[in-house]
């Protein structure tokens, strides 16, 4: 393991306790390193016939600009961009297209990250959520860095959503259908069924994280029996969640031995509201 990524590794101890806003904070500072770092790759790869009188590479890595802070929705992230030695004496330069030196603020990240993690979408999507998710000025993608991003996404989130099961052990669940704020022309109100889970020591997990509809009995168990395909033995004692989702249908069959709670959150904000709270049974 590198020494950066020795710095950015976080034990499972020390997320207990994060905001929201800190895991998402955390989200999107990874996603912004990697295409920095996969447009370097890019621009490596495109000079490597580029070499000393020696036949040594001409262009290579050398170090880091010093660390700035760029401004998003979900606060300043920290970036570090990457410079190249041209030894060949032609002046070759990394400038990077996504953070350029003139950016320091970027809105609406909080929107883009979930569609451009988790969705297997096009390389024209791609690019566009890129542009959401670094503004108006990000511009100057090239087709090759977005999909060398799509594809290093994608095996990631297929690698995690393939994860033997067999060994996990959960004590709670918070089960909610999120919706985005983004929409593409074929979501049809479609939504991120997500699941995070408590295991006997303490740790918190995130379980599951599909799409579907949050209503739907049917979109639940698709994505409870995708855990129990993969090994996943027992659900958790206890269920958390909002009373109006289809989760308490489908949890009732796949994992029944599981106790179900209202989250009072939901309960309140629903009382505070004038609505009658929902029975999750």
């Amino acid at each position: 393991m590198s020494k950066d990524k020795q710095k950015q590794a976080v034990s499972p101890a020390q997320e207990i306790g994060l905001t929201l806003d800190e895991l998402v904070k955390r989200g999107a500072r990874q996603v912004i390193q990697q295409a920095i770092e996969t447009e370097l790759v890019e621009l490596l790869s495109s000079c490597a016939n580029v070499t000393t009188l020696h036949g040594k590479l001409a262009v290579v890595r050398n170090g880091y600009l010093p660390e700035r802070q760029v401004l998003t929705g979900a606060g300043p992230i920290t970036v570090k961009v990457p410079k190249v030695r041209d030894r060949s004496g032609s002046g070759i330069k990394f400038n990077s297209n996504i953070v350029p030196p003139y950016i320091r603020k970027s809105p609406r990240v909080s929107a883009a990250l979930p569609w451009l993690y988790l969705k297997g979408i096009s390389t024209g999507d791609m690019g566009e959520a890129l542009h959401v998710l670094l503004g108006d000025d990000a511009k100057g993608l090239s087709a090759n860095v977005v999909s060398r991003l799509k594809a290093q996404w994608a095996d990631e989130h297929e690698a995690w959503n393939r994860r033997d099961l067999s060994l996990s052990r959960y004590v709670y669940w918070w089960a909610d259908g999120i919706h985005t704020g983004l929409r593409s022309e074929h979501s049809d109100g479609q939504c991120l069924l997500v699941i995070v889970g408590v295991t006997p020591d303490g740790r918190k997990e995130r379980v599951a994280i599909g799409d579907g509809y949050r209503e739907s009995k049917e979109s639940w168990k698709e994505v409870l029996l995708d855990l129990k395909h993969r090994g996943l033995q027992a659900g958790p004692l206890l269920a958390v969640g909002d009373g109006a989702m289809g989760f308490w249908a489908a949890i009732g069959e796949v994992f029944p031995h599981t106790s179900h709670q209202r989250c009072w959150f939901h309960k309140m904000g629903n009382v505070l509201n004038g609505k009658r709270p929902a029975d999750p049974h």
